[in-house]
């Protein structure tokens, strides 16, 4: 008897087919070099044409026009077990994540754009049911991507004061497949794609900066997937059928600069109980608090960060069997119990044009063991009965930027 479940959305410029990220739940935390290596602050410091994602009003720093590449190497660690069953670890471990980002300014006005790997989620227990291999997980897959393209627009209408805009097209890709009883399903893969905003504010006077950012919620749609899974193993309180919405997110940050140093805050509140599909599966908004540090050399920087976020997953009652369900899909498929993250990285420019930037991101294990008792005893297995995973992250993040001057 296996479940084997299989998520995975779009790699449009993503490079990996199994992924989960440096992850707030399944959001990256950050984007580009040099906010990761500050703990993904970014609300109220400005990383110039990298901005466009965190608060779009920022980008009015880039002074003419600047181009940013980055490439990220990401290496999760995920072991799981259930009832009687030895924990495995997961094959997936390794992706690679690029990022783009561009932006221009004229005057108080700037525009850009910047397209990245923003969310993802991914494990790999294929092949392993029923060999000396065996962990429980029913030879679970899962893989989930998402990709953003912004045309971030600012304006700084008051000195020191930016506003800025941003549409959003968010692209995803969704699989779900799994072994039953009955057999395994044979669920297509299923792309969507759907517009959303973000809009930010900015003050910035040299020493002192303060922002605020809104990103709307976005809703995608995955034929075939969620709701063929729901109804194979009998899940009668999901009703958001295949709709999977990315959250709504709600920022403010401080930075303050002192000579050569730079100390950034951030809070985030990530509204994931609002949003279909993880809201049905038991998830919980997530606050989120950010810290970072620059210190500023003549040619270099170095960057140090802190990110916490407690799990957005909540047990659910494992003697019935939905709740048992649910929380062997989130341990198994979806573990985004991560929550803390150790940042660090580097800055050389190699003249006023030129600049390579690195990031460095750990996140220490956790564990968690949910009850799924109801579910075991329908299946057969031996009561009471827990799911177990482990769960450790590594990332690498190298970026070159290139300013018009």
């Amino acid at each position: 008897m296996k479940n084997f479940i299989k998520l995975t959305l779009p790699t449009f410029l993503l490079l990996g087919s199994s992924t989960l990220y440096a992850t707030n739940g399944d959001l990256m935390i950050g984007q580009g070099a040099k906010s990761r290596a500050m703990g993904g602050v970014g609300v109220a410091k400005s990383f110039g044409a990298d901005s466009a994602l965190a608060n779009p009003a920022l980008i009015t720093s880039v002074r003419h026009s600047e181009v940013t590449g980055s490439l990220t190497f990401f290496m999760p660690d995920v072991e799981f077990g259930a009832n009687d069953f030895d924990s495995r670890a997961s094959g997936s471990d390794l992706s690679f994540i690029p990022e783009f980002a561009y932006a221009r300014s004229v005057s108080n006005f700037a525009i850009g754009v910047q397209a990245s790997g923003v969310a993802g989620m991914g494990v790999d227990y294929d092949g392993l049911t029923g060999k000396t291999k065996d962990n429980g997980a029913f030879d679970m897959q899962t893989e989930l991507q998402l990709f953003k393209i912004a045309i971030p627009l600012a304006v700084e209408f008051y000195p020191n004061i930016s506003i800025g805009v941003a549409p959003v097209l968010e692209i995803g890709s969704l699989q779900m497949n799994y072994m039953t009883p009955a057999g395994g399903s044979d669920n297509p893969k299923s792309n969507s794609s759907a517009l959303g905003f973000e809009v930010g504010a900015a003050y910035d006077d040299g020493t002192y900066a303060i922002g605020a950012v809104y990103k709307s919620e976005i809703e995608l749609s995955y034929a075939n997937n969620i709701s063929q899974a729901v109804a194979d193993f009998g899940l009668a309180s999901i009703a958001s059928g295949d709709t999977l919405t990315q959250p709504a997110e709600y920022g403010v940050g401080i930075s303050y600069r002192y000579h050569r140093n730079t100390l950034s805050a951030d809070y985030r509140l990530i509204a994931w109980s609002d949003a279909k599909g993880y809201g049905d599966f038991g998830w919980k908004d997530q606050d989120v608090f950010a810290l970072g540090y620059e210190y500023k050399f003549e040619k270099a920087s170095l960057r140090l960060g802190f990110n916490y976020a407690e799990s957005p997953i909540v047990e659910q009652d494992g003697n019935t069997y939905d709740g048992a369900a649910k929380n062997f899909f989130n341990l198994a498929g979806f573990p985004g119990i991560v929550e803390q993250h150790y940042t660090a990285g580097f800055g050389y420019n190699i003249n006023k044009d030129l600049e390579f930037n690195g990031a460095l991101i750990y996140a220490p294990q956790i564990k968690e063991s949910y009850n799924i008792s109801g579910m075991s005893g329908a299946l057969g297995f031996p009561t009471p009965a827990e799911a177990d995973v482990a769960h450790s992250q590594l990332g690498i993040t190298l970026a070159v930027s290139y300013k018009f001057l």
